[in-house]
C-alpha cells in the first residue's frame, strides 16, 4: 500500500469507504467499531512512548515494548477485519483469531506470576505508563461494546475480533499492574466505604 495523498474530499459530506468500496455514513456501526479500535491503538502508542521514556530497567521496558508493538499490529488486523464486509473478504485474508488470543493468554499468565493477589479494586493512575494502560483498557472495553453492536447488525463479522478484544482488555489490566510494579509506579486502591 502506498499513500500519496492524505485528503481526498470524499468524506466531506459525511460518507466514507469500507474495504471493497461501499460508501457508508461516518457514524455507521462498522465505522464506530473499527474507529474505536483505531483509538485504542493510539492510546497503546502513548503507552509505548511513555514506557520508553520511563528510565526503568531496560529489560522490563523492552518486555512491555515487545508486547505492545505486537498488539498494535494485531489491532491493525482487527481494524481491517472490521472494515471489510463479509462479501468483500478475499481468500487468504488474515483474520485475528485463536493464535493471537492464546498469545495474549500466555502473556497474562506470565505477567500474573510476578503479581500478588488483588485485595481491592485499582484506581486508574499512579504513573504515566500505568495510567495509559488503564485508559487503553477502558477504550478496549468500549471497542468490545461497539463490536457487539456491529455483530448484532451483521452476524457475518465472526467471533475473532470480539474474542481478541475481550482478552486484550484482560491483558491491559494485568500488564498495567505489572508495568506499575516493574517501573516503580504506585498503584492506588479504591477506599471501599465500610
Amino acid at each position: 500500500m502506498r499513500i500519496t495523498k492524505v485528503y481526498t474530499r470524499g468524506g466531506d459530506k459525511g460518507q466514507t469507504s469500507l474495504v471493497g468500496g461501499d460508501r457508508v455514513p461516518k457514524n455507521h456501526v462498522r465505522i464506530a467499531a473499527y474507529g474505536t479500535v483505531d483509538e485504542l491503538n493510539a492510546v497503546i502508542g502513548l503507552t509505548r512512548t511513555f514506557n520508553g521514556r520511563s528510565g526503568a530497567d531496560p529489560e522490563k521496558v523492552a518486555r512491555i515494548e515487545t508486547m505492545l508493538h505486537r498488539i498494535q499490529n494485531d489491532l491493525f488486523n482487527v481494524g481491517t477485519d472490521l472494515a471489510t464486509p463479509s462479501k468483500d473478504r478475499w481468500p487468504g485474508m488474515f483474520r485475528v483469531g485463536g493464535d493471537e488470543v492464546e498469545r495474549l493468554e500466555g502473556w497474562i499468565d506470565e505477567l500474573n506470576e510476578d503479581l500478588g493477589p488483588l485485595k481491592e479494586f485499582i484506581l486508574p493512575g499512579g504513573g504515566p505508563v500505568g495510567a495509559f494502560f488503564h485508559q487503553a483498557r477502558t477504550v478496549c472495553r468500549r471497542a468490545e461494546r461497539e463490536v457487539i453492536t456491529l455483530m448484532e447488525a451483521d452476524e457475518e463479522v465472526g467471533d475473532g475480533p470480539m474474542r481478541y478484544l475481550n482478552r486484550l482488555s484482560d491483558y491491559l489490566f494485568v500488564a498495567g499492574r505489572w508495568a506499575a510494579k516493574a517501573l516503580g509506579e504506585p498503584e492506588y486502591l479504591w477506599d471501599r466505604p465500610r
